[in-house]
């Protein structure tokens, strides 16, 4: 970009950026109110005399949205501070260095002191987000509070001043447009040429003096290419529909970036037990901190093939590990596109109470710290929500699934089996959890049924006895009774003798005369024998 198109689009950010942050401080003084108690066609009247009537739409919705944000961390923060409150009052409760039914107290008093110390931060801490939520009036910091405090920190950070100011500039510009439907290319304010990639944008009312093309817009001297779903963005802006666009800014790189943006249709997905009666395989995945075990199943819920490892590795920067976490999901939608699954089945994890009283349940010393601290490591949210929007375009389903016991379980009756299906494969409990997963998401139990068999070498097509599908006879140890085939001439098969059905053999008669006691032999006998 040259600079005069960076200097215009660095005075058309930083002035809509002074008029949103004035729009939501406006917002957050009204308090916790919605819809017409919002007073947002009031705010974009006021913010259309210094901008337009669709930037001034851009900037109430922005602000609309940041403050429901902030409204909900905050009662985030208030159920986490709960929880850890509960937790360490539940341990205070308890003796020095004993237990209080299964509730353990802390190892010693000067332990005690200190968390009775933590009590009260923690404490005060919920007193004043409680304040907050009955306000309606959180804070918020445009540009981010983690920059913001990077500012009484320079040295240590390694930054300078000017340096500071520039990343704090770029933070607050504001260079979104919504788009609209019957708009030229889907988006008036910012419009994007599929033609040649031309970008014009509308100037605010204070900045038409430099527009460089008819209707107050300026015209970037530079073009834009999309390569990632490039065809679906040139359909929706051939048809006009709605695209939205930011314009954002890397002072470190010195790099202008232009996101497009667009809302897709809601279609109602199969349920899983629709894709249990359709004969739908599915990959059952098992997170863990450092690598993703995958298991595919078909519909009965067996294994096909081997089990499969993506190694996922979280080090380094945000950007970075965001970067290998999309690069393992990738992996696996490539698998199960590969493998003819409909879909992929994962835990609905949750580490919000584990990272709330983790210092209280997850042990102390060094090895709490660092069990802790994988725990924290493990992104659940991050991956369950980067899964399904990259999922839904890839036309797969993610089902959610109870985690409960899916490790426990995996391993003590998955884990030999499949070692024993796969010898050259290094198998670990964390493929039998996966294992686990994905039969609870076609509705079959974990655990094997007593008598589950593997497959036989000749008959691999026929089920494993036990195994899958529903039991026709009845439950528990008692076996139906059976029905005995005809013997073979020659008595080579003889029918099981505690049958019910089969008759009872008759019994050799006996060699000695009745009135014989059973102790003495005849002397008939005994000369026969003889």
């Amino acid at each position: 970009m040259s600079a005069d198109d960076a200097e215009v689009l660095r005075l058309v950010g930083a002035h809509n950026g002074r008029l949103q942050r004035g729009d939501l401080a406006r917002r957050v003084a009204l308090g916790d109110v919605k819809g017409r108690d919002a007073r947002r066609s009031g705010r974009k009247r006021g913010l259309t005399a210094g901008s337009s009537s669709r930037w001034a739409g851009a900037m109430t919705r922005t602000s609309e949205d940041q403050y429901q944000l902030s409204l909900r961390c905050l009662h985030d923060e208030r159920a986490q501070l709960r929880r850890t409150i509960r937790a360490v009052e539940q341990r205070l409760a308890a003796p020095v260095g004993a237990r209080a039914g299964r509730v353990r107290g802390y190892a010693d008093r000067h332990e005690r002191h200190q968390k009775q110390r933590r009590l009260r931060a923690l404490r005060t801490r919920l007193a004043r987000t409680e304040k907050l939520i009955e306000q309606g009036r959180p804070g918020i910091v445009v540009g981010g509070r983690r920059l913001l405090k990077l500012r009484h920190s320079l040295e240590q950070a390694g930054l300078t001043e000017a340096q500071w100011r520039q990343r704090w500039s770029a933070a607050r510009l504001f260079l979104t447009a919504d788009g609209e439907s019957g708009a030229p290319f889907g988006n008036y304010t910012i419009t994007v040429s599929p033609d040649d990639g031309s970008v014009t944008l509308v100037l605010p009312e204070p900045l038409r003096h430099l527009a460089n093309a008819p209707r107050g817009r300026y015209r970037l001297a530079c073009t834009v290419t999309f390569h990632h779903r490039r065809e679906e963005w040139f359909d929706r802006v051939s048809a006009h529909q709605t695209v939205r666009y930011d314009i954002t800014h890397d002072p470190v790189r010195d790099r202008w970036y232009l996101d497009a943006s667009w809302s897709t249709g809601t279609t109602p997905l199969p349920s899983p037990q629709d894709l249990k009666n359709a004969g739908a395989r599915l990959l059952g995945v098992d997170l863990n901190a450092d690598h993703l075990a995958a298991a595919v199943l078909d519909s009965h819920g067996n294994l096909i093939g081997q089990p499969h490892t993506v190694h996922l590795e979280l080090a380094g920067p945000t950007a970075t590990r965001d970067g290998r976490l999309r690069q393992a999901i990738t992996h696996l939608i490539a698998l199960a596109r590969e493998r003819g699954c409909a879909g992929i089945v994962i835990e609905n994890l949750g580490f919000d109470d584990a990272r709330a009283t983790g210092r209280e349940t997850m042990g102390r010393g060094r090895r709490g710290r660092t069990f802790r601290r994988t725990v924290a490591g493990i992104p659940a949210g991050r991956f369950r929500e980067r899964l399904r929007s990259m999922a839904y375009h890839a036309g797969l389903v993610v089902v959610a699934v109870d985690p409960a016991y899916t490790s426990r379980w995996g391993g003590r009756y998955w884990q030999s089996p499949l070692q024993q299906q796969s010898p050259t494969a290094v198998v670990t409990r964390h493929h039998g959890a996966a294992v686990a997963i994905g039969r609870r998401g076609l509705g079959h139990r974990i655990r094997c049924r007593p008598g589950a068999t593997a497959h036989h070498r000749r008959m691999a097509g026929r089920r494993a006895t036990g195994q899958i599908g529903p039991d026709p006879g009845p439950r528990g140890s008692t076996s139906p009774p059976r029905t005995a085939g005809t013997p073979q001439p020659g008595d080579r098969t003889r029918p099981c003798r505690r049958d019910p059905l089969v008759p009872p053999r008759p019994r050799r008669p006996s060699a000695r005369p009745p009135d014989q006691p059973s102790g003495m032999r005849s002397s008939a006998n005994t000369g026969q024998q003889r």
